[in-house]
C-alpha cells in the first residue's frame, strides 16, 4: 500500500513538475523581443538623425555625391510623410545607409553584417549629412541587429538600417530585390528608397 501511494505521490510530483516547466518555457517565450515588437517599437518613435557611413562609390560611372545626396533627401520626404522630425542631438531613431553600387569583384561579395564596429571621426563623412547627421555619432561602438536577417551584397541596390539609439540595436533592416538601372538614375533611386518605405508602412 505504501508503494501505491509512493508511486502516486511520484507521479503526481513529476506531472506538476512538467506543467510548471512547460509554464516557464511559454512564458519566457512569449515575453522575448520578436521583429514585430521592433517595427512596432520603430513606428512608436518620432525623430531621427543619421550614421554618417563609409561607404563611397567607387565606380566613374555614378557620381558618388549626387546619389547619396538624392538617397538622403528622398529618406527625409519619406521621414517626414511618417511623422518623424530631424534631431541631430537626441534622436530615437538613426538611419544608417549602405549605398552598393559597386561591383561586387571591386568591393566584395559579403553579406551587409548586422554585427560592425562603428568608426571614430577620420573617416570620410560627405557634404550630404552635414545638416543631418547624429551629433555624437562617434560614440557610437558596436551596432547590433539579433533578429535583422543579413542581405548578401547586391549590385545596384541600397539597404537601409533603422536604430534605436538607446540600445545600438536595429530595429528593421530595409531593402528590395530590384536593380537600380543606370538609365534615369535620379529617378531610380528616388522609386528605390519610396518602395523600402511601403514595405515598412
Amino acid at each position: 500500500m505504501n508503494k501505491i501511494k509512493n508511486f502516486n505521490a511520484m507521479k503526481f510530483l513529476k506531472i506538476n513538475l512538467l506543467i510548471l516547466v512547460t509554464v516557464l518555457i511559454a512564458s519566457c517565450g512569449s515575453s522575448s523581443p520578436t521583429a514585430k515588437n521592433d517595427v512596432k517599437k520603430l513606428k512608436s518613435y518620432d525623430s531621427y538623425a543619421y550614421l554618417p557611413n563609409k561607404d563611397t562609390i567607387i565606380s566613374r560611372d555614378f557620381n558618388n555625391d549626387a546619389i547619396n545626396q538624392n538617397i538622403i533627401e528622398t529618406i527625409n520626404a519619406n521621414m517626414r510623410e511618417n511623422g518623424f522630425r530631424l534631431d541631430k542631438l537626441q534622436p530615437d531613431v538613426l538611419i544608417h545607409v549602405h549605398p552598393m553600387f559597386d561591383e561586387k569583384v571591386a568591393v566584395n561579395a559579403n553579406p551587409v553584417y548586422t554585427n560592425y564596429p562603428y568608426y571614430r571621426p577620420g573617416f570620410y563623412i560627405g557634404p550630404y549629412y552635414q545638416d543631418v547627421m547624429y551629433d555624437n555619432y562617434f560614440t557610437i561602438q558596436r551596432i547590433n541587429g539579433p533578429r535583422v536577417s543579413q542581405i548578401p551584397y547586391k549590385e545596384r541596390s541600397i539597404v537601409i538600417d533603422f536604430i534605436d539609439r538607446r540600445t545600438n540595436e536595429i530595429l528593421w533592416r530595409g531593402s528590395t530585390d530590384e536593380t537600380i538601372e543606370k538609365k534615369r538614375i535620379d529617378r531610380e533611386v528616388r522609386e528605390y528608397v519610396d518602395d523600402i518605405f511601403k514595405e515598412l508602412y
